[in-house]
């Protein structure tokens, strides 16, 4: 077996044992604070591991947009802002201006709906 078989195998192995240890932290946790903070029963492992894989998907995201937030803005997802920086630098005062007027009617017009 190559060096990148043994990495593809422990991959795998490595996820499920983060996923075991992750659910059976959260059973504890739940088991020790729930049912005298809330009086809520108990769970098992696989409801921990349920409730984990839940909280994931409702905040915790793909992961897709994270990484458009790292240092180098590798998806380009910083383009728009740095365009719009740029813009606004390159205005004079008076078009500034003009465009904070227009911001101000449109957040003025939107209270009254």
């Amino acid at each position: 077996m190559t060096i990148l078989q043994k990495h593809l195998i422990f991959i795998p192995v490595c996820f499920v044992l983060f996923g075991a240890c992750f659910g059976y932290i959260v059973m504890l946790l739940w088991n020790w604070l729930m049912p005298s903070i809330f009086s809520m029963g108990q769970i098992n492992f696989w409801q921990a591991v349920g409730l984990l894989s839940l909280c994931k998907i409702l905040f915790g995201g793909t992961g897709i947009a994270q990484h458009c937030h790292g240092k180098h803005g590798h998806c380009g997802c910083n383009n728009d802002k740095n365009k719009l920086r740029e813009k606004w630098e390159n205005m004079t005062p008076e078009e500034r201006k003009k465009v904070m007027e227009e911001i101000k009617n449109k957040c003025s017009s939107s209270d009254e709906l």
